[in-house]
């Protein structure tokens, strides 16, 4: 140790002795960090005058390190370093593994691939196809979980003693009962706006009563029952993922199979019964409750009595319009349900998978109201209703 600490530090050196064509190449000296750059102009000069008669003779080679040892990789090649590792008397045992662990690396840095160089058209392309395979698995995972919710429950529905109707009372109550005020309040606000937007624009047309027709025509149609999905989807369907990715990630759903329980008939049919039956009355409250807020902005600004506002929708507003807003609150609560427990089922166990799934679940559920209900739509122009 004293000679090692007391020895002097020699520049590294590297020459050829003899002709180019039986010559022997000396290395000499540190062979380090600090000499590297007298080092790297040496193995420079000397890269194109080695050939495979060349000898290498180490044995006054110094002290060694990684840098140095790239540099010798580079100077003697691959093939002269593996014959130099196996000349055992050329080399310290501490130099061979040293020079032989910079030639694995480099080796298998060479052997690696280089990624091929993408453009952007190609970059674009597949971002839609994996985006378009994540939306696919979306569509098949989720028509296979209707599928195995309709085959449950035809299974139950002949069995009274396997309802849950306890947990379908509780259910009902969370998402009927206590969504109430805000769908009322939002509803409300939103005839409000309605009626004052249409009051401002056909007012200069002098048709201002046809205000009471808009209000009429757009919650019954669409916005009472639209608004009220949209609602329920970021309330309900993210209160669903929460509440069975928790218990997925508490392994309490492996628990419920343990016990012999179908967990699909344990949880997720009494929140789907419970949201079939809370969305349509909800649907009608927000009806009530839109056209109520337009009625008041109509007494307010275009001296529309309520009287005067009632007797115009009952002469002028078929009930067709009702039943069509109203058949769509069934659809809509069936899918707001299923996409909420579906997310729940898929919680991989962790409070970072609850917070993405539930997230997904609220994304997923207004993007396929929106759709479904442009869908129906347009289907209900078509046949005249």
């Amino acid at each position: 140790m004293s000679e090692v600490a007391g020895r002097e530090s020699r520049p590294g050196e590297a020459r050829l002795d003899g002709d180019e064509a039986a010559g022997v190449l000396r290395l000499r000296g540190d062979w380090t960090l600090a000499h590297h750059a007298a080092l790297r102009r040496q193995a420079e000069a000397l890269r194109g005058r080695l050939d495979a008669a060349t000898r290498v003779d180490a044995d006054e080679l110094g002290t060694l390190d990684t840098a140095g040892a790239r540099l010798l990789h580079g100077l003697l090649g691959g093939e002269r370093v593996a014959s130099l590792l196996t000349d055992a008397g050329g080399l310290s045992r501490e130099r061979r593994a040293l020079l032989k662990a910079v030639a694995d690396a480099i080796a298998g840095r060479e052997d690696t691939p280089a990624e091929p160089e993408g453009s952007a058209i190609g970059d674009v392309l597949a971002h839609i196809g994996q985006t378009m395979g994540v939306f696919w698995r979306h569509v098949t995972g989720l028509t296979g979980f209707i599928g195995l919710i309709l085959e449950t429950a035809l299974r139950a529905s002949v069995q009274p003693r396997r309802w849950r109707m306890t947990a379908l009372v509780a259910n009902l109550e969370r998402t009927g009962l206590d969504a109430v005020p805000i769908i009322a309040l939002l509803t409300f606000l939103i005839g409000a706006v309605v009626a004052f937007l249409g009051a401002t624009v056909l007012q200069n047309f002098g048709a201002s009563i046809f205000t009471v027709d808009l209000v009429a025509y757009s919650f019954l149609r669409e916005f009472g029952v639209l608004l009220t999905a949209i609602i329920v989807a970021g309330r309900t369907a993210s209160s669903f993922t929460a509440q069975i990715g928790s218990m997925r990630a508490n392994e309490e759903i492996d628990a419920i199979r343990v016990l012999g329980l179908d967990p699909i008939e344990l949880l997720v049919l009494p929140r789907v019964y419970a949201l079939l039956i809370a969305l349509p009355m909800l649907t009608f409250i927000a009806m009530l409750s839109g056209i109520i807020g337009g009625m008041l902005v109509s007494a307010m600004t275009l001296d529309i009595s309520p009287v005067l506002f009632l007797s115009r929708i009952e002469e002028n507003v078929g009930l067709t319009h009702f039943w069509v807003g109203m058949a769509k609150a069934p659809v809509f609560a069936f899918l707001i349900a299923v996409i909420g427990c579906l997310e729940g089922f898929r919680v991989q166990g962790s409070a970072q998978s609850v917070g993405e799934h539930t997230t997904s679940a609220v994304v997923q559920s207004i993007f396929v109201v929106i759709v479904v209900d442009a869908v129906a739509a347009l289907f209900c122009m078509e046949m005249g209703w």
